[in-house]
């Protein structure tokens, strides 16, 4: 596959699930930051980037922007390492919906929003778990379906249909 076709895919798919109306934190963002450059290669993570900065661009910016894309481009970094089988790769995908908690709200505490305290860092991490219950289901569903869909084109591949 060549680059402008996976990158028209990625633009199809996140912003489908960023723009139809979904619950808080429900979309196919972290999937595709993990699997794309676990499937392609890394030299693919600026096309989730670059997709995520365009529907950013549409839906509007926001402080913890740097934050957000920094994770996404930290998951696609470590999607290398979970490769084996298909409970590591949903592992690492969840994995890389854990790191987008850890570090986004970390974002939001850093920034003032909860007060520079220990019961504002708590309180901001304890405040985002339902927005965390979303991004993990999604995740998983989303991995699911990408799973699913890579079984078929291999064997697609393999029997030379």
């Amino acid at each position: 596959m060549n680059f402008f076709k996976i990158f028209l895919g990625v633009l199809i798919a996140l912003s489908a699930s960023r723009f139809i109306p979904h619950p808080p934190n429900f979309t196919s963002l972290i999937a595709l930051s993990f699997y794309i450059p676990a499937i392609f290669g890394k030299k693919y993570i600026p096309v989730v980037f670059i997709v995520l900065a365009m529907t950013d661009l549409i839906i509007g910016l926001h402080s913890t922007i740097f934050f957000t894309w920094g994770s996404i481009i930290l998951i696609g970094l470590i999607s290398q390492f979970f490769l084996s089988s298909l409970f590591s790769r949903i592992a690492g995908s969840l994995l890389g919906a854990c790191i987008f908690f850890i570090v986004t709200n970390f974002g939001v505490w850093s920034l003032g929003s909860y007060g520079h305290t220990f019961e504002g860092f708590i309180l901001c991490y304890t405040l985002a778990i339902p927005f965390f219950a979303y991004n993990l289901i999604s995740t998983f569903i989303f991995s699911a379906i990408i799973e699913t869909i890579n079984k078929f084109y291999l064997l697609k591949i393999k029997n030379n249909f």
